[in-house]
């Protein structure tokens, strides 16, 4: 199933009534919102992937419709799936993606691949 278009138009409208510099990007069988060259949010199915700052991630599951995100059979930390629930309500889903943002600046990128020849 590919990713939920109008989620994610609500995402990219909230990004630049911000005024955040952002690209998109396919990655995950999804579609993702990069800040600064990271993975900030994404849209997965019918779903929010959110990175948030590890230091809140215990809490922040116990919220309604917030759960682990977990591709490789391990949680990963920091990373938070977003259901309906959670992501139905503008107030809602601003929250999240505030705490996205608010994330980005301390989150680490990940390593750029090099090919070798």
């Amino acid at each position: 199933m590919p990713y939920n278009e109008f989620l994610a138009d609500r995402v990219s409208q909230f990004l630049k009534e911000k005024n955040v510099n952002f690209f998109e990007k396919k990655m995950f069988g999804g579609l993702c919102f990069m800040v600064d060259d990271k993975m900030c949010v994404g849209v997965n199915r019918d779903e929010i992937m959110a990175r948030i700052n590890p230091d809140i991630y215990q809490v922040s599951l116990t919220r309604k419709g917030c759960k682990e995100m977990n591709f490789t059979g391990r949680p990963m930390k920091g990373f938070v799936f977003l259901t309906e629930e959670a992501t139905d309500l503008d107030e809602d889903l601003h929250h999240w993606l505030n705490l996205a943002l608010e994330y980005n600046p301390l989150a680490k990128s990940s390593k750029k691949k090099t090919s070798k020849n």
